[in-house]
């Protein structure tokens, strides 16, 4: 059986640091690739306070079994103390599409 495919979302107000994660990500094959979306406003509760911050969102596919470094990678070098990062199993999708997902986050020999 295949494993399955997820996307993983996280949110930065820095758009530059975010782009940094996704391209580290893809490089070390823990995503097969990623979008950088936004400006959007953020509106949340964070230490007792509702606070607003404009912030950008990142989409990342992966393979299932690359999902929990992936996103140990992302809390790692995100900044934020407590980052937004979501993980959203992909329950259908183009076939091709979803095998590409699957061989470009396998881990290469050195």
């Amino acid at each position: 059986m295949r494993p399955r495919v997820a996307q993983v979302q996280v949110a930065h107000d820095d758009p530059q640091a975010l782009q940094r994660l996704i391209t580290a990500a893809v490089e070390r094959r823990l995503a097969a690739c990623g979008q950088l979306l936004g400006p959007m406003t953020s509106t949340f509760r964070w230490e007792g306070d509702v606070q607003q911050a404009q912030e950008w969102l990142a989409l990342l596919k992966t393979a299932g079994d690359r999902v929990d470094v992936l996103v140990a990678f992302l809390t790692a070098e995100h900044g934020y103390e407590l980052p937004e990062v979501l993980v959203t199993d992909v329950v259908a999708g183009l076939a091709g599409y979803l095998d590409w997902v699957r061989a470009e986050t396998r881990p290469t020999a050195s």
